[in-house]
């Protein structure tokens, strides 16, 4: 596989954050576990990228993702994940963290915007209180309706079930 040359560690995304603001670039950043990325991801992205002019993703590692979904998931490798992510043109650069949040990541980033998925409440969003305060936006956007890793899954699971029960090997 390809390396990704935009996979920065926490150190070089804090240095090409403060280079972008540096040059007046808006910085937009968003997170999650992107795990079997889909149509809502690449929606809400492409959503996310509209507002700033560069997006930056924190990307949960392997280990936050089974701490947060449980221990069969990720379904993906961070490694994989991260490639895939930084493979689409709307996002600028991926960062990992280890944390069950990125609270810590973007209170040393502080992106110039903070974007959520509306399913989250702007007073719950990890790190807006520090993006707020530092004169930041905190915004949320709508997600894809009937788009989500867990549907998926779950379509999967029914799907492959039905045909063990049913004798078939598809």
């Amino acid at each position: 596989m390809a390396t990704t040359s935009n996979l920065l560690s926490q150190l070089g995304a804090l240095e090409k954050v403060r280079a972008w603001q540096a040059s007046g670039k808006k910085v937009v950043f968003s997170n999650g576990c992107f795990d079997i990325l889909h149509a809502g991801h690449v929606e809400y992205l492409t959503e996310a990228k509209k507002l700033g002019d560069v997006l930056l993703i924190g990307l949960n590692s392997d280990a936050s993702v089974r701490r947060l979904k449980g221990p069969n998931r990720p379904i993906c490798s961070e490694t994989d994940r991260a490639f895939m992510l930084s493979a689409l043109r709307v996002i600028d650069a991926v960062t990992l963290f280890d944390e069950d949040t990125p609270e810590e990541l973007i209170t040393i980033l502080l992106p110039d915007i903070l974007v959520k998925g509306a399913d989250w409440d702007i007073e719950h969003i990890a790190g807006a209180r520090d993006v707020l305060a530092h004169g930041g936006q905190v915004l949320t956007l709508p997600l894809l309706e009937g788009r989500s890793t867990s549907g998926i899954i779950e379509t999967i699971l029914q799907r492959y079930s039905q045909s063990a029960t049913c004798g078939g090997t598809n």
